[in-house]
């Protein structure tokens, strides 16, 4: 048994009554992508407008009271609280494309591509243009409230989302949504929509700690749904006789994992915007990089996503510099191209 294990790659730990199986290539591979994710943080921190030192980076995270105020705004209260947020939404956005894609055992399955972007979007936008003074704290209420009605909504004519329909059905629910939010910035004042349209592009500019604290307390819980039911995904992943079978509930699986991708998308597009295409290239990278069940391809989204959403902030903030680029328009240009080989790739399942 124990040889068996070695040659598919696992190993064996045991802390006295305990053991687990690793996979010592995917803990390596997961370690790169962190340190590659560190790394690009660390040079993002030290460009701007105002480059600050790499030298003065760690004393400006260690011992903040020896820099100048100048440099202590901008480290602090500008670039870590912006880079932090990327990395967190990108890994949201990631780990929910890769739950969509497991539960509709689709590909192309995306919480952007079935309304669930724009339905949030809607109804952040009708919040922040009718009630401009509500609370910061509503808008992940009221747009997870909008992408889980949207979400069920496609769910509801579609009828079965492990069919191809679920994700074209979605696309119309999207588009339906979009041509609402456009009816709102045309009728809206002129200084609202110069704010709802550079949110709606996706910008991590308006990125503060209380934004990100709020963020993070929405992803904790949805994430350690999908982590706490990956065992029980990688067994429905056989097929329903099967995993009904070996006792997995499959209904409520199904119901409990479609959520959390919901409500992870919901939370990331109500404090940045629109990131798209970060949720269905991201599982694509991390199947290629990594292989394995469940738990590792939400680890390998995860990083993934955090990686790309970076990537696409940084370059949007500096390769144009002073004019400054939505990262949502950098992950577009990316996106449409590897959409469009996703789509060519699977065109006769169509």
């Amino acid at each position: 048994m124990i040889a068996s294990e070695r040659r598919a790659g696992f190993h064996h730990l045991r802390l006295g009554r305990y053991s687990l199986l690793l996979r010592p290539r995917l803990l390596l591979a997961g370690a790169g992508l962190a340190g590659l994710a560190l790394m690009l943080l660390a040079a993002s921190l030290t460009q701007g407008s105002l480059p600050v030192p790499a030298s003065a980076i760690g004393r400006a995270l260690f011992y903040p009271q020896s820099l100048a105020a100048e440099q202590h705004y901008i480290v602090w209260d500008i670039r870590l609280p912006r880079l932090l947020m990327a990395l967190l939404c990108g890994a949201m956005l990631g780990m929910a494309g890769a739950a969509m894609q497991s539960i509709a055992r689709n590909g192309l399955a995306d919480p952007g591509l079935i309304g669930v972007k724009e339905g949030t979007s809607a109804v952040v936008l009708t919040l922040v243009l009718l009630f401009p003074a509500a609370s910061l704290l509503w808008r992940p209420l009221a747009g997870m409230a909008g992408g889980l009605l949207v979400a069920l909504l496609v769910v509801a004519l579609a009828r079965d989302i492990s069919r191809p329909r679920f994700i074209l059905i979605g696309i119309g629910v999207s588009w339906l949504f979009a041509a609402a939010t456009g009816v709102f910035i045309t009728t809206a004042d002129v200084r609202d929509v110069q704010t709802a349209l550079m949110w709606l592009a996706g910008s991590l500019h308006a990125a503060t700690w209380p934004l990100l604290g709020l963020a993070a307390g929405w992803a904790l819980p949805a994430a350690a749904i999908l982590f706490f039911t990956a065992r029980a995904a990688d067994v429905a992943l056989l097929g329903d006789s099967a995993a009904s079978g070996l006792g997995v509930r499959l209904r409520r699986l199904a119901w409990v994992r479609f959520t959390a991708p919901v409500l992870l998308t919901a939370a990331s597009v109500s404090c940045v915007g629109s990131l798209g295409f970060v949720g269905l290239i991201a599982p694509h990278i991390a199947r290629l990089l990594l292989r394995g069940g469940q738990v590792a391809l939400l680890c390998g989204s995860a990083l993934i996503g955090a990686l790309l959403v970076l990537l696409a902030d940084s370059v949007g903030r500096l390769a144009f510099a002073p004019l400054q680029i939505p990262a949502g328009i950098v992950m577009a240009l990316i996106g449409a191209p590897f959409f469009l080989l996703l789509l060519w790739r699977r065109r006769d399942a169509l």
